[in-house]
């Protein structure tokens, strides 16, 4: 038996209609590796939907080093919109035959962080993670869907970023592999260069790019997950496409174009 753990966030998340066609192929694949006696966690991101969210309402967002700058007001709408995602992808999995359960990081106290501090506010660190609701929805063959919303230690909710919280539940969860599927095929060596797609890439080298700024925005924070995941015990972490029907299987398989992250 294996535990996979798979991050969903970017423009595979755009579409959360239950007609999606990505959606009830990620549904076909988890639903495959439950028949073989594997156990899936599903963590998902929302920033296009915590984006339209805030317009709506007036809120200002901006980004600094790749993570959303959360002040109290905005924390709140983050919540409302992480919680509307996660509804939505656990209908449509429900749909396609695979039973799943939403909860948010709040739910069990199982993501427990602090704040990382100014400018960020309400923005999560990496995350202490409590399994017990975990594996006693993976005991009752339940596929938990889980909405990176943190508690901090006084009681406040932060917006923890969805590829930090999928490192942290799959280093605390001994995973055998932790999918990150987002926009792109593969970790680029030049962000502006398409062609320089990397398929492996080590710890220490990933700490090199974050360093040096050739990780950039989004990248920084999906790859100081990985990396930790790594250092912390997941099997194995790869980076890949998530808008692609059937992502998860041919990941899994090695027949599609992906970053694989080593010790």
């Amino acid at each position: 038996m294996s535990t996979v753990v798979v991050k969903m966030g970017g423009h595979a998340l755009d579409d959360l209609s239950a007609s999606n066609e990505c959606l009830r192929a990620l549904a076909d694949d988890i639903a495959t590796l439950g028949a073989k006696g594997d156990q899936v966690i599903v963590v998902h991101g929302g920033g296009p939907q915590i984006n339209a969210l805030l317009s709506a309402v007036g809120v200002h967002s901006e980004f600094v080093d790749g993570l959303r700058v959360t002040d109290e007001a905005a924390m709140t709408y983050v919540d409302m919109a992480l919680a509307s995602v996660n509804r939505a992808l656990v209908t449509a999995f429900g749909l396609s035959g695979v039973t799943s359960v939403g909860v948010s990081g709040v739910d069990g106290v199982t993501l427990r962080a602090d704040s990382i501090g100014s400018p960020w506010g309400h923005v999560a660190g990496m995350p202490t993670v409590t399994t017990e609701l975990l594996e006693t929805l993976l005991a009752a063959s339940m596929v938990p869907v889980v909405s990176p919303v943190a508690v901090a230690w006084d009681g406040r909710r932060l917006n923890c970023n969805a590829d930090t919280a999928a490192g942290a539940i799959a280093a605390a969860m001994d995973a055998d592999v932790l999918v990150l599927l987002s926009d792109i095929d593969q970790l680029r060596a030049d962000p502006e260069d398409p062609t320089t797609g990397l398929s492996r890439v080590s710890v220490s080298h990933v700490g090199d790019m974050i360093a040096s700024g050739a990780a950039r925005e989004g990248m920084r924070p999906k790859l100081a997950a990985a990396a930790h995941a790594i250092d912390a015990g997941a099997r194995r972490v790869i980076l890949a496409n998530g808008t692609r029907a059937h992502a998860l299987r041919e990941v899994l398989e090695g027949t599609i174009a992906t970053t694989e992250v080593t010790a």
